[in-house]
């Protein structure tokens, strides 16, 4: 279940140099170890936005990189005059796809879950996930998924899903924040601060961040003038995934 009703998309939400200090505190990430890493997003663009630098930071030391997609990301825009959700959806994927290119990394495996219903196929999403920790994960793999209190149904839906299928196996879960940028703060109550790492991300990882990012045009521009058609990811919150480090919970 969603934490809260929290995410008003009109609203501007958290500013970012309210969490800049906050993320400084954390200890910071290690790597020592690491021999795959499984990213698990909801949708199109989520893998870039809370990994992207880990990503291009593992593909950098050759670190095998493992991409899932539950949703083809259908559902961003509804009521849209532009793109029905089927030529959302191939637009997504096709950005997604350009996205892991420019990380290097392979094409994310798509679940084709639908947009919205992951709860509801909740269970589906957990045998899926766990064939393929049954390929990928091992001893010194991780999976990086969205954090189970993120306030978004659908991220909130695969954190549980990459969770219960991580569970008893030797890959390790890690926790990447989306939407608890925009909504919380760093005194509120569920925002796990023990458990929270931090990143720091060379310049190289920083720059195939953002030109992952670029690649979502659905996502960061309007995609007409209609107020249906507005950006999903403007500019005041890209803000919060364009620095140079990235934030997980352990």
């Amino acid at each position: 279940m969603v934490a809260e009703p929290l995410i008003d998309l009109a609203a501007r939400g958290t500013p970012e140099r309210a969490w800049a200090r906050w993320r400084l505190r954390r200890p910071e990430l290690s790597l020592t170890g690491w021999r795959h890493l499984i990213v698990v997003a909801p949708h199109p663009d989520d893998e870039v936005l809370g990994v992207g630098g880990l990503i291009a930071l593992a593909r950098s030391r050759d670190l095998p990189v493992t991409v899932v997609t539950v949703t083809d990301g259908e559902a961003s825009h509804p009521g849209s005059p532009t793109c029905s959700p089927s030529e959302l959806a191939d637009l997504r994927v096709a950005e997604s796809r350009r996205a892991a290119a420019e990380l290097g990394a392979e094409p994310p495996i798509r679940l084709g879950i639908g947009d919205g219903r992951i709860a509801a196929d909740e269970a589906a999403v957990t045998g899926a996930l766990s064939e393929v920790l049954a390929e990928c994960g091992h001893a010194g793999a991780w999976c990086a998924t969205t954090w189970r209190r993120d306030g978004h149904p659908d991220h909130e839906a695969v954190g549980r899903a990459a969770a219960a299928a991580c569970a008893g196996t030797a890959t390790r879960l890690l926790e990447f924040p989306v939407w608890m940028w925009h909504w919380a703060t760093p005194e509120h109550p569920v925002v796990p601060a023990s458990r929270a790492r931090t990143l720091t991300l060379p310049g190289t990882a920083v720059d195939a961040k953002l030109r992952a990012i670029s690649q979502f045009r659905s996502q960061i521009l309007p995609m007409s003038a209609d107020p249906a058609d507005q950006p999903i990811l403007p500019p005041h919150v890209l803000d919060r995934f364009t620095g140079n480090t990235e934030t997980f919970f352990v």
